[in-house]
């Protein structure tokens, strides 16, 4: 077993067919399934099943690939530390979920700290991906929120994934209409209010992470939906089918306008509560610490 075959399991799993997957990895179809069947042979699984429709990942499957993801991430992280022709840049990274405060965090730092030679990386990302990129060392620092609705589950998964949560703020709820909808000079609205109209929200890709949304009003049924995971591409369907997403209102405050979004307060509340994750006895970097100070800037005082 070896990191290369590894990456061709993940790959297929991630892929349609054989075909595309071998596509993907620039290799013929019969190198691709030679390494899936040795390591088949070698651990005395079978990882995918074949049949007429294609290719399926069996349960031993998809537990074996949890812990192959691992196992390359954190090969890739010492690949590029230590192997790579950059080996003498600094180095740092954050993985977030959409909020701009990160974004402007991780600037600051660069500014600030001003590194002769760095690749820093910014994950602007899905909320399980956050979760794992911090457990996995991917990243040093990660950004997320909860409300009440998924907090349980959170707090299990901090523990299993041995991360340490920080809070930073409370934010209320409100939904975001493009600047000329008819709802935009509204200071206040019910959700009820809104069933005519389609919610666009941040697609979490995988049905069995819709407690880990960030947004929220995650159980709500809502009967016209949009998902998307491209912030550019959600607001233009929000502008052009005259529809709302939902969101913290953290950068609204009032009524304005944020890139042609206006923010309306929700009457039924299900304020989310944002902070930082880190992994449980890491040695914070300099680069680290700068940006949990930037971080920290944003607390209110409901998180003290």
């Amino acid at each position: 077993m070896n990191i290369t075959k590894l990456k061709y399991i993940l790959e297929l799993a991630s892929s349609k067919s054989m075909r595309e997957a071998a596509a993907r990895l620039f290799v013929s179809q019969p190198a691709l399934s030679a390494g899936i069947k040795e390591i088949e042979e070698e651990t005395g699984i079978i990882l995918f099943e074949r049949n007429n429709k294609g290719i399926s990942l069996t349960d031993a499957g998809r537990e074996f690939i949890t812990y192959a993801k691992k196992a390359v991430a954190q090969y890739e992280i010492l690949e590029d530390r230590y192997l790579s022709r950059d080996s003498d840049k600094e180095r740092f990274s954050v993985s977030t979920q959409h909020y701009n405060f990160a974004i402007k965090a991780f600037t600051e730092v660069i500014k600030n700290t001003d590194p002769d030679k760095f690749i820093f990386n910014i994950h602007e990302t899905k909320t399980a991906e956050v979760l794992s990129d911090v457990r996995d060392l991917k990243s040093e620092v990660g950004v997320i929120s909860f409300s009440g609705a998924n907090e349980s589950l959170y707090k299990k998964l901090f523990k299993d994934y041995r991360l340490v949560f920080t809070p930073l703020m409370v934010c209320e709820t409100y939904i975001y209409v493009w600047k000329d909808h008819e709802l935009a000079g509204r200071k206040e609205i019910s959700i009820e209010e809104l069933k005519g109209y389609t919610c666009v929200s941040f697609d979490q890709s995988d049905e069995s992470n819709l407690y880990l949304t960030e947004e929220a009003m995650a159980d709500y049924d809502f009967d016209k939906m949009v998902r998307s995971d491209d912030r550019a591409t959600s607001m233009e369907i929000i502008a052009e089918l005259g529809g709302y997403s939902i969101g913290s209102g953290m950068l609204s405050g009032e009524n304005v306008i944020l890139k042609g979004l206006v923010a309306i307060k929700l009457k039924e509340q299900d304020p989310l509560l944002i902070g930082y994750i880190t992994r449980k006895g890491s040695v914070m970097s300099e680069y680290g610490k700068a940006y949990v100070d930037e971080l920290l800037k944003y607390k209110s005082k409901e998180c003290d």
